[in-house]
């Protein structure tokens, strides 16, 4: 299936002097991860006053790119230099359902925007990550599967960001945008638990 997901091997491999130069610094996953929150708060803030600076808008695709970068980092720290933990996989789990609510939620600013349309999304995003937690209770893998999971809505997000910053002609099309984004997470977590599913059979 079509999704960002597929080129993290990639992404991963782009960040991996910056991932050398963080240990060297003596930066812990979980601090990684910490500051990807924070980061997304400050997103969310940007995002929410779009409406009185037009420039916030490239901010918010610049800074949901670095949240990327980070919660790659967080988790390749952990695995490459086997600082895993519970306290972090707990981290990791709460801080991106949170992260994504923080920068989702200023969707509301958008007048062509169904309200409820916007609630749906950000509901069902946090059911998908929810489903996705689910999945290793009952198979033992975390999973990540179908389109428009967590990468690709941050992806979504960033490129409304980047053409609301020169053109506002995308609010006529926001509500087929968010309408159809939801309709992948659906699908999305409905494959993610199917498969979850299967691999115990």
């Amino acid at each position: 299936m079509i999704s960002t997901y597929k080129i993290k091997p990639q992404f991963q491999k782009m960040l991996m002097p910056l991932l050398k130069l963080l240990k060297q610094l003596g930066v812990t996953p979980n601090a990684l991860t910490l500051l990807a929150v924070l980061l997304s708060f400050a997103i969310g803030w940007l995002f929410w006053h779009t409406y009185e600076n037009n420039t916030y808008f490239l901010l918010v695709a610049l800074g949901i790119l670095l949240r990327m970068m980070l919660n790659a980092l967080d988790g390749m720290m952990a695995r490459v230099y086997s600082l895993q933990s519970k306290t972090g996989e707990i981290l990791n789990e709460v801080g991106d359902v949170v992260s994504d609510v923080v920068i989702f939620f200023p969707l509301i600013i958008f007048d062509s925007l169904d309200i409820r349309l916007a609630i749906a999304f950000i509901s069902l995003s946090v059911i998908n990550e929810f489903c996705g937690v689910m999945a290793k209770v009952v198979s033992g893998e975390r999973r990540y599967d179908g389109p428009m999971g967590k990468s690709d809505r941050a992806t979504l997000i960033g490129v409304i960001c980047i053409v609301s910053y020169f053109t506002s002609g995308i609010n006529g099309y926001m509500n087929y945008l968010i309408g159809i984004a939801s309709l992948l997470v659906v699908f999305s977590s409905f494959v993610r638990l199917k498969n979850a599913l299967n691999k115990t059979n």
